[in-house]
């Protein structure tokens, strides 16, 4: 019978998770890559509506808004930031109320209807500005009205609201479907987030190349209608997928006991943090095994913070924590600096949408004597270099480092997230040169009108974006595997939110250093770096100001990633033991308190 009732747990996947129901689910059923089906044909379809919009909006805001080149890149800028940012909220609603599916649930429907509002706004006559006059300079255009572009960045920022709750639980979803206690499962999740984002570029490779053509030669009511009709199409097949996922409970606020760690801590500030960690406030294996949490044992860093465990007879979670509590804040407060050093290079991630875009909008476009290039297809080379370097990577460059290296990934994370960083800054160098190239051939051939097309092919951009593609390769996939790999097993929505709010911050820096640099360089008369007419701005100055970021950026990168100490992430696996069995899970979780390790 022992034998039976071990093989049948065997069976079970023994990393917590449950169906939807809360019943324990069997690894041949759910989960896995059946399951993972399902969500990466989801983001395939949901990127390209996402990018359906973000890759082309510069160009809207400046042709049919009339805006000009700071406006417009802040802008997308901001929206680009707060897009980025939300998932943070997302992840505190999916971790403290209604956990990573139906958060997700509910944001994709909240998603949808920002996508058919903004739709509404580009297709409906009296929601947009009339078309300029030709021969009419774009200063004296009719702009938009404050109710029209009240409806557009309303719609605009409806979905960002509702991307808030996807981003963040998505990925972590998709990441959930592999129990990391069964061997199999776990070298598939070591592949999961490089095909994750090969799969999610095949969605942006259609949207910067079919769907741009279509708004920039159609018409941008059915360039906006084929990406609502595609997230349309994406939420159905997530939902379609639903007996198949794993899930995981709420299990409370990942901010609200970081909080209460830190609170506990200074209002203990003078307690003596006994020598013996065994001393200090945790409740037993048994205990978390009960309520399928994660025991964590006790380490020497930040040790200040190991005051909040100290014993002084109250027992408010406001004035006690237990060691894994403390823990877990530990390990959220350890990714900060690498949060934080991952700005710089996200700006880098905006120049592409905006400056860089703008760019190509003054060149020779033309492929034959029929066919133009939007210049919003750009992103295109970046898509396509990721996806090559993505195959590179993860097809010949592991498996040629692996045996010398001794690490199942090849190389570090921070190790991959450097490679990115040097990358970053060819990229910029190189930008700095095509741009004093460009401004050059305006000069030698007197187009330095706002409007004047010069006589130098859009390719000469291309090194810049496949340069841009195989270090967002590096950075992108490496930065998002990192937070939610290092991040607590209770807070891997807010670990994947980390990821996210890097490129949030990233945009907002991006308008703020834009903005400060075009406002600073036109004082006492001058006439500035970034002007309305890019012949005659000095985009390769800032260009240049952008290389000196990033290698300080860079230097400080390599000083913290030196000292970075990973965590184990299966070191605090619940014996078998201690996890209910399927057959018996009614009668033993009876007999677990669950208030006992409430922290919150």
């Amino acid at each position: 019978m022992k034998m039976v009732e071990e093989k049948g747990q065997e069976d079970y996947s023994q990393d917590g998770t449950v169906n939807l129901q809360g019943k324990p689910v069997l690894r041949s059923n759910t989960g896995g890559w059946k399951a993972c089906s399902f969500i990466i044909v989801y983001e395939v379809f949901e990127r390209m509506a996402y990018f359906g919009i973000a890759s082309n909006l510069v160009v809207y805001l400046t042709n049919k808004l009339h805006e000009g080149t700071v406006e417009s890149s802040n802008n997308v800028n901001n929206w680009s930031g707060s897009i980025w940012m939300m998932p943070l909220v997302g992840a505190y609603v999916a971790d403290t109320y209604l956990g990573r599916y139906w958060t997700f649930v509910i944001s994709s429907f909240i998603y949808l209807l920002g996508m058919c509002l903004l739709t509404l706004a580009v297709s409906l006559p009296s929601l947009s500005p009339p078309q300029c006059a030709q021969g009419i300079l774009d200063q004296d255009c009719p702009k938009a009205s404050p109710f029209q572009k009240g409806i557009f960045f309303l719609a605009l920022y409806i979905i960002s609201l509702g991307t808030g709750g996807t981003k963040a639980n998505i990925s972590t979803l998709g990441a959930d479907q592999f129990d990391e206690f069964d061997s199999k499962e776990r070298s598939y999740k070591l592949s999961f987030f490089n095909w994750w984002f090969f799969s999610i570029f095949i969605g942006v490779l259609f949207a910067s190349t079919f769907l741009v053509y279509i708004q920039d030669n159609v018409g941008w009511a059915i360039g906006y209608s084929l990406p609502t009709i595609g997230l349309i199409v994406s939420i159905i097949i997530f939902l379609v997928g639903t007996p198949f996922y794993r899930h995981k409970f709420p299990s409370g606020s990942p901010i609200t006991r970081m909080l209460q760690v830190f609170v506990a801590a200074t209002r203990k500030w003078n307690a003596c943090v006994p020598e013996d960690p065994k001393d200090l406030h945790e409740l037993s294996m048994e205990e978390y095994a009960c309520n399928a949490r994660n025991k964590i044992d006790h380490t020497s860093f930040l040790r200040i913070l190991d005051k909040a465990a100290v014993k002084t007879g109250q027992t408010s979670s406001w004035m006690l924590c237990t060691v894994t509590q403390i823990e877990e804040t530990k390990k959220m407060i350890k990714m900060v600096p690498i949060l934080i050093l991952t700005i710089i290079p996200s700006t880098m991630v905006m120049q592409t949408f905006t400056l860089f875009i703008k760019q190509g909008t003054t060149l020779d476009r033309r492929m034959g004597p029929h066919f133009e290039i939007p210049p919003a297809s750009l992103i295109a080379f970046i898509v396509i270099f990721i996806l090559i370097s993505l195959v590179i990577y993860d097809c010949a460059l592991i498996p040629a480092i692996r045996p010398y290296t001794k690490n199942p990934r090849g190389i570090t994370l921070l190790q991959r997230i450097g490679i990115g960083l040097i990358i970053h800054v060819i990229v910029m160098v190189i930008a700095c040169l095509v741009e004093r190239k460009r401004l050059r051939v305006a000069r030698e051939n007197n187009l330095l009108g706002q409007r004047d097309k010069l006589p130098l092919t859009i390719f000469i951009l291309f090194p810049q974006f496949a340069l841009a593609g195989v270090a967002d390769s590096f950075v992108e996939t490496a930065k998002m595997e990192f937070f939610y790999d290092q991040a607590p097993e209770d807070m891997k929505s807010l670990g994947a939110a980390f990821a996210t709010t890097s490129l949030g911050l990233g945009g907002f820096a991006s308008s703020y250093i834009l903005s400060t640099v075009a406002d600073i360089t036109q004082r006492h008369g001058r006439k500035g770096w970034i002007l309305n007419n890019l012949n005659v701005s000095r985009l390769d100055y800032y260009y240049a100001f952008m290389v000196i970021l990033c290698l300080l950026n860079l230097i400080c990168f390599v000083v913290v990633a030196k000292f970075y100490v990973y965590n184990d992430v299966r070191q605090n696996k619940p014996s078998l033991e201690m996890k209910p069995n399927p057959s018996q899970d009614n009668s033993r979780v009876s007999q677990c308190n669950p208030q006992e390790i409430d922290e919150s």
